[in-house]
């Protein structure tokens, strides 16, 4: 079977200028971090991101909106990224907010091949401004149109070789989701098995959907940086609570 795993560089080759391109990273928390600094490093600019929201300055598709190189993004909020804010009140930085749950079923419409969903959130509100608004037995709805990219760039705790991939607990987050509704899908691993080593209940997304596979070569993350800092937090409270029954 045809191996699916690439260098970066063979994964940067499928990243141009002006592409609309998916982010799976969950507020910069699950990211394919080396794809994008290779993305910055390239000189990749005039993105049109969709990502759940914009990320941190440090950490995902906030990196590259700290360094202006997305245009457009069709988010759910800003609020863990100033640099965003001040982009978009300065009119560098055109940003769609969607309501969460809406901005999902748009990007599960868009792998599925829908046409859109209706939805009655936003009714009355100026989320409501521009689109259609139908009445089913009595009752309002919005169409939300699907969402849909060149490129889906995400992340994942484990692959074959043939690009069945394995997320830990919830670092699946959008990453499955979005990894339907991207024209070409782009997976960034912590570690890649042979076929045959992932279980049937391993596999979030199946072979078929995945075009590449790139292995992370710098700091592994098997947990993200979030869960780190929780897990380190908690095992100092652990010491100092058994150093204090040692007293």
């Amino acid at each position: 079977m045809l191996s699916k795993v690439v260098s970066k560089e063979e994964a940067l080759s499928k990243i141009h200028d002006g592409q609309t391109i998916m982010f799976g990273d969950w507020h910069g928390e699950f990211a394919a971090d080396e794809i994008i600094d290779g993305m910055l490093e390239k000189g990749v600019k005039d993105i049109h991101a969709i990502a759940v929201s914009a990320g941190m300055p440090d950490q995902g598709v906030g990196k590259l909106i700290r360094e202006k190189r997305v245009k457009t993004l069709v988010t759910t909020h800003i609020a863990l990224n100033p640099l965003a804010r001040d982009q978009m009140f300065a009119g560098e930085l055109d940003i769609e907010f969607c309501p969460q749950g809406t901005w999902s079923e748009r990007i599960r419409c868009g792998g599925a091949g829908l046409g859109g969903c209706l939805t009655p959130t936003g009714v009355g509100t100026e989320v409501e401004n521009g689109k259609q608004k139908l009445t089913i037995n009595g009752k309002e709805y919005l169409l939300e149109m699907p969402l849909h990219a060149d490129v889906s760039l995400i992340k994942a705790t484990k692959a074959d070789t043939a690009g069945n991939l394995y997320f830990h607990l919830n670092s699946r987050a959008t990453n499955s989701t979005m990894a339907f509704a991207g024209d070409f899908v782009i997976a960034e691993v912590e570690e890649v098995v042979e076929v045959g080593e992932l279980g049937p209940e391993e596999i979030h997304v199946p072979a078929p959907i995945v075009d590449m596979v790139y292995v992370r070569t710098g700091e592994k993350r098997p947990l993200c940086p979030m869960w780190q800092r929780a897990k380190a937090k908690a095992e100092a409270k652990a010491r100092e609570k058994a150093e204090g029954g040692n007293k």
